[in-house]
């Protein structure tokens, strides 16, 4: 209410010859702004600084060097960065089409304080080329793959995550009510932290945002991460063969949102409860309970 109370007192049209006419009017107010706004602006106001500004961008400077440059040479008027940038990206200097002089070369700027990630997202080190090779032949128990099954976008952000273990093919599908990679990492870490440390070694994902806050896992659970090459999938074939064939109880139209923790629970032990002839037709359950027998 204050801010509109303000800008009604700043921006209303007063006329003492009709005052009838006096009141608030979008157009004036706008024109009102537009002209505070220029008187502000440096180059704007003056044209010389204007034209000596633009010829240093066409030669290829970047703005914070041209107001370097100034300073250093101490004219005056000087003007910073910033306001070099914000005519660049104003009305006036998208006209003249300035952007193509600068460094970038953006059509639009790019939010000043947006976050910047501290480093890379997947790290080399942590490419599956890097990744032990008692892992790539399924030697060791504890080694697991993960994924996102996404559903039709009339259900929401509401999804399903995906894991498999490479040794026994034992499956675990847990629902997501978003897509977030806190709260993925979240659950992930709350499902498989039962498992002792020697059950839950690793696990591979793709280079999907949902798994960039991968780095909380090792802290967290003690799990390591590897991430397959870009585009991909083949890389983590387990865990997208599990998602195939959980496709026949989750098509991609199921409501998500309405599956409880039972439904899940059903559709993961049907998937564990059959025969697979690369474990010699035991179930991934019967492979498992051994390998968990074996670290007791």
């Amino acid at each position: 209410r204050s801010s509109v109370y303000r800008e009604i007192k700043r921006n209303r049209f007063a006329d003492d010859e009709l005052p009838y006419l006096n009141g608030y009017y979008g157009m004036v107010a706008q024109k009102a702004a537009r002209d505070r706004r220029a008187r502000r602006r440096k180059l704007i106001r003056f044209p010389e600084l204007r034209k000596a500004v633009i010829a240093q961008m066409m030669e290829g400077w970047s703005p914070e060097q041209i107001a370097g440059r100034l300073q250093f040479e101490g004219r005056r008027p000087r003007v910073s960065d910033e306001t070099i940038y914000t005519y660049v990206f104003g009305p006036d200097g998208q006209s003249a089409e300035l952007a193509r002089h600068l460094p970038s070369r953006r059509k639009k700027r790019q939010p000043r304080y947006a976050r910047r990630p501290s480093g890379l997202v997947f790290p080399p080190d942590r490419s599956i080329h890097q990744r032990p090779d008692h892992v790539k032949i399924r030697e060791t128990f504890g080694e697991w793959e993960g994924d996102l099954m996404i559903f039709e976008r009339a259900q929401g952000n509401a999804n399903i995550a995906s894991l498999v273990e490479r040794k026994t093919r034992f499956a675990v599908l847990f629902r997501n009510n978003e897509r977030s990679t806190t709260h993925l990492m979240n659950r992930l870490m709350t499902v498989m932290e039962p498992l002792p440390q020697p059950a839950r070694r690793s696990i591979t994902f793709d280079r999907g945002i949902e798994f960039r806050n991968w780095r909380k896992l090792e802290p967290g659970i003690g799990t390591e991460v590897w991430f397959c090459d870009p585009q991909a999938p083949w890389q983590k074939g387990s865990v997208e063969n599990l998602n195939k064939r959980a496709r026949r109880y989750l098509p991609r139209d199921t409501p998500v949102a309405a599956l409880s923790n039972r439904n899940m629970r059903a559709i993961c032990d049907r998937l564990n409860g059959t025969p697979r002839k690369c474990l010699g037709w035991r179930t991934p359950t019967e492979a498992f309970r051994e390998e968990m027998m074996k670290l007791r």
